[in-house]
């Protein structure tokens, strides 16, 4: 179970947006092996890949807007393949691109094409789920239909096993479903049921209703999800890597803190 851990630096985004090196820095001294970006934070390609160099992380991935790259494939993959990243990473699919959408069948062409754009590039492309890829589909879930259209070789998976949880789903369990396809796994962990106002927390709706009181994010091993479990089928699996997200910090942590305590965690069961 020991694996390469990274962090996904939406996780530090604050901090990350103040002092990009200094943040990098703090990772590394943590024990972090690499990072998973989620934007550049006003940084030049080259610049962030001689920050990465110099303090020795490796720039594993990076989460990329959907439509920045079915806008402009080639010239926004471009930059990660610059920094060195193996992987791009599908994040998110605002309301008009989910699954409930007339335009989500649209949506797999693009990713589809997105995907062969990648790979022309060196890079394998991922997709990140959240929970609303879990409805079902002429009675299969949206997720496994994407995975169904689209072949191994132009789509791998990143699940997050906080949002497969919250779909309904055991993570350990579906993350064996895609043996062989799953080279990087996101490490989630929360306390609380699902409501219906829950993605203010990811900092999304900004519209959203207050935090609801039963759903929070936690740091790796400090909720609900059983991650010795987890890492055991990830094994299995054939996973390369694990990347820590925590989407809000607790509200006695700061996100630094939070961030640490999830390394530390890992540590402690071989990680």
């Amino acid at each position: 179970m020991k694996f390469p851990v990274a962090i996904q630096l939406y996780t530090l985004r604050k901090e990350a947006e103040a002092n990009l090196y200094a943040t990098l820095k703090q990772v590394k001294a943590m024990g972090y092996d690499g990072v998973e970006f989620a934007g550049l934070y006003g940084h030049k390609p080259e610049e962030v890949r001689d920050m990465c160099a110099d303090i020795g992380l490796i720039p594993l991935s990076a989460h990329v807007p959907y439509v920045d790259m079915v806008k402009d494939a080639e010239g926004v993959l471009s930059m990660y393949a610059t920094i060195g990243c193996e992987y791009v990473v599908v994040p998110y699919l605002i309301p008009e691109h989910r699954p409930d959408s007339d335009q989500f069948p649209q949506v797999i062409e693009n990713i589809r094409a997105i995907g062969e754009v990648a790979n022309r590039l060196g890079l394998t492309l991922l997709y990140h789920n959240h929970d609303f890829e879990f409805m079902k589909l002429d009675g299969k879930y949206a997720l496994d239909v994407l995975y169904e259209s689209i072949p191994a070789s132009l789509l791998q998976t990143e699940l997050d096993t906080c949002w497969v949880n919250v779909g309904g789903e055991v993570p350990s369990e579906y993350l064996l479903k895609y043996s062989g396809r799953s080279p990087v796994l996101h490490l989630k962990d929360f306390v609380g049921e699902k409501s219906e106002d829950m993605y203010e927390l990811i900092g999304i709706d900004k519209k959203a209703p207050a935090r609801p009181a039963n759903f929070a994010f936690r740091p790796v091993g400090y909720g609900k999800q059983d991650f010795p479990t987890i890492l055991a089928a990830a094994e299995k699996a054939g996973v390369k890597w694990v990347v820590v997200e925590q989407d809000q910090p607790t509200k006695e942590n700061t996100p630094l803190e939070c961030a640490d305590m999830s390394r530390k965690y890992l540590a402690t069961i071989g990680c």
